[in-house]
């Protein structure tokens, strides 16, 4: 497969994603869309997968910067496939630490895991919920003083920027 042949289905995959995101499906209250969406993700989750046996962590040098957000955008979504997710994380580490892939990523990707695995998350990227005036209620944070701090190390906005967003 040819690197832009690559970079096609990771933005193919990422555009499927994020339709189905926008529906409702992910969040929804129908269980037939929740199960669409959840076949949707352990799908590309496989792909990549077999991407990163092919090829390493898929980074902007590689695939381009859509495609490789895209392939950051499935590893978020791979919920169900923690041993997909922990892969994605360790590879993508490895390109920050190369001056490859941004921390930001980094970041949404370390919390995102970190919430699956039952974990407080480091950088309060992950909402639990949505109060009944709108609010977010973010997972729990291991160093809740300290989250503007780390989200200003990895180029993430303040806190009550994030969360001002989602009102």
């Amino acid at each position: 497969m040819t690197r832009a042949d690559l970079a096609e289905e990771l933005a193919a995959m990422a555009a499927a994603d994020h339709e189905m995101a926008v529906t409702g499906a992910a969040h929804g209250d129908d269980p037939a869309e929740q199960l669409a969406w959840r076949r949707l993700t352990a799908r590309h989750g496989d792909r990549l997968g077999e991407i990163m046996d092919e090829v390493g962590w898929p980074t902007a040098d590689l695939v381009g910067e859509d495609a490789a957000r895209a392939a950051w955008l499935i590893a978020q979504h791979a919920d169900r496939q923690l041993d997909v997710q922990r892969r994605a994380l360790r590879l993508l580490e490895g390109a920050v630490e190369a001056g490859a892939a941004g921390a930001r990523e980094l970041a949404f990707l370390r919390d995102r895991t970190l919430v699956n695995e039952g974990r407080e998350q480091v950088y309060g990227t992950q909402v639990a919920g949505v109060r009944d005036d709108g609010s977010p209620i973010p997972w729990p944070c291991a160093e809740p003083d300290r989250v503007d701090e780390l989200r200003a190390g990895a180029g993430i906005e303040p806190f009550a920027e994030y969360v001002a967003r989602f009102r």
